[in-house]
């Protein structure tokens, strides 16, 4: 192993918590790293989000709380954490997809910041179908489990999008990222594969076919739509997984 490789691991996973998260850390810089090359670290950033809704959950429920409310309280944590930077990219793009009837005015109604029907739709359905799913769940270690596996494993999604869809725009988030390479991108998919296996093997072989599903369509998707990804649409496919790992833990650990 190069003498400069566990600093620059280290470099990835700071400049990935900084940009996934609004965690106040020191960050003292990227030594030269892009978040296109820092992005296989997402899903590390996602295990610190997950760890901060489930300690949430946890505290919650010692103070008595019923697990419905502990559940509101746990996703509650996990979006001020992210400062719902993935929230507002699926809001963008249910508007932008939803209300524009060409390319052009489907980006740009996903550069709007204000929020449409379909984006508050789809915000209140992606909070529903989480809230639903973490209530349903035994208990703390059971929340526990279903957090690292959505949030670790969604936050894996973004980094294949981007390598393997070309930006709808000439400017924006994705096109100052940089290309992600084909490493990149596997070694993040990696992370996330590893994560699902906390609930169990066979749930992880099952879930991957459905992320894998899920990314296939919503590229698609993309394409028909604006031609490419942006990071609105990065966001957006981290919520859909997110959602449908949430989805599939509550039914193997309810």
């Amino acid at each position: 192993m190069n003498g400069l490789e566990p600093r620059r691991l280290a470099d990835d996973v700071a400049l990935s918590l900084v940009f996934f998260t609004r965690l106040p850390l020191p960050y003292l810089g990227s030594n030269g790293r892009t978040l296109a090359q820092a992005i296989w670290a997402a899903p590390v950033a996602g295990f610190a989000v997950a760890l901060i809704g489930a300690v949430a959950y946890e505290v919650a429920t010692q103070f008595g709380l019923a697990a419905g409310p502990a559940a509101a309280l746990a996703l509650a944590a996990g979006m001020v954490a992210t400062g719902c930077l993935h929230e507002d990219g699926l809001s963008d793009v249910a508007d932008g997809f939803g209300g524009g009837r060409t390319r052009e005015r489907k980006l740009e109604i996903m550069r709007d910041s204000r929020i449409g029907n379909y984006g508050a739709a789809a915000l209140g359905l992606s909070l529903l179908l989480r809230w639903s799913a973490l209530a349903e769940l035994p208990g703390p270690a059971d929340v526990l489990a279903a957090l690292v596996a959505a949030h670790c494993a969604s936050r894996a999604l973004p980094g294949l999008l981007m390598h393997l869809t070309p930006p709808a725009r000439i400017d924006g988030l994705s096109v100052g990222t940089g290309e992600v390479a084909r490493d990149t991108a596997l070694a993040g998919a990696a992370l996330g594969a590893v994560a699902l296996l906390v609930l169990g093997v066979h749930a992880a072989v099952v879930i991957l076919a459905l992320l894998a599903l899920i990314f296939y369509g919503f590229r698609r998707l993309c394409l028909q739509q604006i031609g490419g990804q942006t990071g609105d649409t990065a966001g957006a496919l981290q919520q859909l997984a997110e959602i449908a790992v949430l989805l599939a833990a509550s039914a193997v650990l309810a």
